[in-house]
């Protein structure tokens, strides 16, 4: 595969793409306006490299290998030469994403498509203007790609059919598995579904009926075994005998009842958000946040691993 993929960004989300293209053997360059952070980023990503390593992360290639399909560059102009794919990762900032919008639209091939990982901003924010807007789109990953595979594919009411397709190739590709959403919404979906379940947490915590340390409990030790490989559509389904009308006959009454209650957002930047923020430091002080961090990635590192195996004993 001698594909060129540029990464717009040098940052933790551009380097993890960077990661993720060049081990499925994309040639992938990147660039950054800032050169600090662009230097600063390879030698990151050669420590990411050697972790994933160690658990059998890299499809059976070295970490030579796999860096040496990585190059960066100070003009973007260099960076986004032959692309087929451009993966912009640049500010949370609206009038950012406009301003390099119109230089990806003046510099690329006119074949590329260009994808945003934004969390943010829906594509229709800052690409209305583009000439080529109808290869842009939202290409949100669940950070960090190279260890979580989903990624949201989110169009812009311009975004044509090709790119789309073209953009989930792409990905499954580079062994991600395409969310492609068919019209835009604020949040796109796994955001949506994460603030959802985060303002049920809050209010829990708020009205007395749990801890930060339970709740967090009944998701990593509870729901999350059930979810770490089926969604809550065939959860559903697999707990009544005859499937989600089943289960939604047995527990509708109880589905609306809880709904209902519900509805209100959870009003947590006040004294609730003192209190949570005692209970976490409490349990994790602030200055093991880093090792923490760590201590997450090995896992999902682990479990990585672990569904990989299982994909190839057992079957999808």
């Amino acid at each position: 595969m001698s594909e060129k993929i540029a990464i717009i960004g040098s940052g933790l989300i551009g380097r993890a793409w960077a990661i993720s293209f060049s081990r499925a053997g994309y040639n992938v360059h990147m660039t950054d306006i800032d050169k600090q952070a662009l230097s600063t980023s390879l030698n990151l990503l050669q420590s990411s490299l050697k972790d994933l390593a160690t658990h059998n992360l890299l499809n059976d290639q070295s970490v030579e290998m796999v860096a040496e399909r990585i190059t960066s560059h100070t003009s973007l102009e260099a960076a986004l030469e032959g692309a087929i794919y451009v993966q912009e990762n640049t500010a949370e900032l609206l009038e950012t994403k406009k301003s390099v919008y119109a230089q990806l639209d003046e510099l690329t091939n006119t074949e590329a498509v260009i994808g945003s990982s934004t969390s943010g901003f829906m594509a229709s924010l800052f690409t209305e203007d583009l000439k080529s807007r109808h290869r842009c789109l939202v290409a949100h990953p669940i950070n960090p790609p190279y260890l979580v595979p989903a990624v949201e594919l989110c169009p812009a009411p311009w975004t044509d059919q090709a790119s789309m397709d073209k953009a989930a190739a792409i990905m499954e590709r580079a062994g991600h598995r395409p969310i492609r959403m068919e019209r835009e919404i604020d949040g796109f979906i796994v955001n949506r579904l994460q603030i959802a379940l985060l303002h049920e947490a809050f209010r829990l915590v708020d009205g007395g009926y749990a801890s930060c340390e339970d709740v967090d409990t009944a998701i990593k030790d509870g729901l999350s075994h059930r979810w770490s490989f089926i969604g809550p559509f065939e959860t559903g389904d697999l707990n009544s005998p005859d499937g989600i009308r089943d289960y939604c006959t047995k527990f509708g009454d109880l589905i609306e009842r809880v709904g209902l209650s519900q509805k209100e957002n959870a009003k947590f930047r006040g004294k609730l958000l003192n209190k949570i923020e005692a209970q976490r430091r409490e349990i994790l002080p602030a200055a093991q946040l880093a090792e923490r961090t760590a201590w997450r990635d090995q896992r999902l590192m682990a479990l990585a691993n672990h569904k990989k195996n299982a994909s190839q004993t057992l079957g999808d």
